[in-house]
């Protein structure tokens, strides 16, 4: 009974543990630091778990729909609303299962990262309690089926965000980083309730499956349209919305940095489910398409030509995270742009589309790996300037192999997970447009040599004198990283099984706006 009554609430399960986590934590933290720091990871590890349920319900049933403070979304409805949902519905399709399951793994690797690179700190209590809300946030983000509570859960983000960014304080340059990235999430959150206010006039309605069914794409829904893209594109650090990325980004706590990327992509998940569900069939393919396409392709490349010069070597992880992005919008745009043509969706705008997605968790694993062996340089040297490091290859081999499979993997070097997806836009993308497949990998050469040029300033060498004393890093951030390495490996080594498992139902289920519409709607 109680197993039944568990499974039936997953969603609801997916939000309240980490949540209860959040609000429990500084309590415990009164008592005593392990207890807290054993809930945490406790609770991350109770995350995951019914991640991977709701992930497996979703794959074996189909769409969940689940109606807070109802069994199903009929019963809340009045016999005089005309069928329409009236509560709190979480619709989790197969790309919303996708990216939850993404977000709560990469969770727990940098809770467990955290216990040894947050214990210098003050303020623990916090630092473990706002990790916990931007996870929420994060969750409900990509869970919702309502637009007004995705506006909610896009603020949980970004105050949760902000706060951490500016948690280490230095010297009040932190607090700059972090006073900017809530002033510009205000801003872009400001534009997205302008925008649901624009389709609430209009339909009457928050519910995206009733609003997509309703939609009938009027000058207003249009300037919708564009708020919501502005600042769904901006939040997901898109060209040329990117400008807060790097002060953030490098700012930020190294763990928290590897989150916030996670945070980044759910706001690049909304980018998708606005284009494919919410605005679907009334939508010009080619033309949104090619605009998203547009964007990738500024991001890949203003992103890894910034990232070259740079000397801080978080900031140039920074510039690489908005490159990537840009691979992710490529693909999925190359689909957008060919939806209305099902022999070219057939072709290769499909593979486009699951390489982009698979892209999306192939980035949030090496990725955050990468910004994880920055942060734990950081640790022992207390620098992050590339011309004062050197010959740490010496004393932290295990911190230089993650290093080593970290990049290979975002610069597209096989059997790694980022050839994998990589590989899957080059070949779609060039059937699309030769050019833009050029790009993409021209992108991935610069890549490569620029983390060529950060392996030899960090690692190779001969000892520094004033790091004749460095030593390796505390088994929990050894812990952590090799948790993303080993997903970074797995994922590279059996790529067509994560596709297949994972990857062809998200970019299914981003296509089939009528799947998702009759799922709440039961065909209405």
């Amino acid at each position: 009974m109680m197993q039944e009554l568990l499974l039936q609430n997953l969603p609801a399960l997916l939000l309240a543990v980490p949540m209860l986590g959040a609000f429990a934590t500084p309590l415990i933290g009164k008592a005593s630091g392990g207890a807290r720091n054993l809930w945490a990871v406790a609770i991350m590890l109770a995350t995951l778990a019914v991640a991977v349920l709701l992930t497996a319900q979703v794959l074996s049933t189909g769409t969940v729909v689940y109606t807070f403070g109802a069994e199903t979304p009929d019963l809340t409805v009045p016999a005089d609303s005309g069928g329409i949902p009236i509560r709190i519905i979480f619709t989790v399709d197969a790309m919303g299962a996708f990216m939850a399951l993404a977000a709560s793994f990469v969770g727990l690797g940098v809770m467990l990262y955290s216990f040894a690179s947050a214990s210098r700190s003050t303020g623990q209590n916090g630092y473990y309690a706002l990790l916990l809300l931007l996870v929420v946030g994060i969750l409900g983000m990509v869970c919702t089926g309502d637009m007004f509570n995705f506006f909610v859960f896009l603020e949980i983000n970004s105050l949760a965000g902000a706060a951490l960014v500016a948690s280490r304080v230095d010297k009040g340059v932190a607090v700059e980083a972090g006073l900017k990235y809530a002033v510009l999430s205000t801003l872009g959150g400001l534009l997205v309730l302008f925008a649901i206010a624009l389709l609430y006039g209009q339909y009457g309605a928050l519910n995206i499956a009733v609003i997509a069914s309703r939609m009938l794409f009027t000058p207003l829904d249009q300037i919708a349209l564009v708020m919501l893209l502005v600042a769904l594109a901006m939040k997901a650090g898109a060209v040329p919305m990117h400008f807060w990325t790097p002060d953030a980004y490098s700012m930020a706590p190294s763990s928290i940095t590897a989150l916030l990327v996670v945070a980044s992509q759910a706001s690049l998940y909304g980018v998708f489910r606005v284009v494919f569900t919410l605005y679907g069939l009334t939508l010009e393919y080619a033309t949104i398409g090619w605009i998203i396409i547009i964007l990738g392709v500024l991001s890949m490349f203003v992103g890894v030509t910034m990232a070259i010069p740079q000397k801080d070597v978080k900031r140039l992880m920074a510039y690489h995270a908005v490159s990537q992005t840009g691979y992710m919008l490529l693909g999925v745009g190359v689909g957008l742009a060919v939806l209305g043509n099902q022999q070219l969706l057939d072709t290769y705008g499909v593979i486009a589309m699951e390489g982009g997605i698979f892209h999306i968790i192939n980035h949030a694993m090496y990725k955050g790996l990468l910004f994880l062996t920055a942060g734990a340089i950081f640790y022992r040297t207390g620098t992050r300037n590339l011309n004062q490091l050197g010959g740490l290859g010496h004393s932290m081999k295990w911190t230089m192999v993650f290093f080593i499979i970290g990049a290979l993997a975002i610069a597209g070097i096989p059997p790694f997970n980022g050839f994998a997806s990589k590989l899957m836009i080059y070949e779609s993308v060039f059937l699309f447009n030769p050019l833009l497949a050029i790009i993409a990998m021209v992108v991935s050469i610069l890549t490569l040599a620029s983390f060529v040029k950060v392996f030899h300033s960090i690692f190779m060498g001969p000892r520094l004198p004033e790091y004749a004393d460095v030593r390796e890093v505390p088994a929990p951030m050894i812990i952590g990283m090799a948790l993303l390495s080993l997903l970074v490996i797995l994922f590279g080594v059996f790529p067509q099984e994560v596709v297949d498992l994972l990857i062809t139902p998200a970019a299914g289920a981003l296509i089939d706006q009528g799947g998702y519409i009759a799922s709440v709607l039961g065909g209405a």
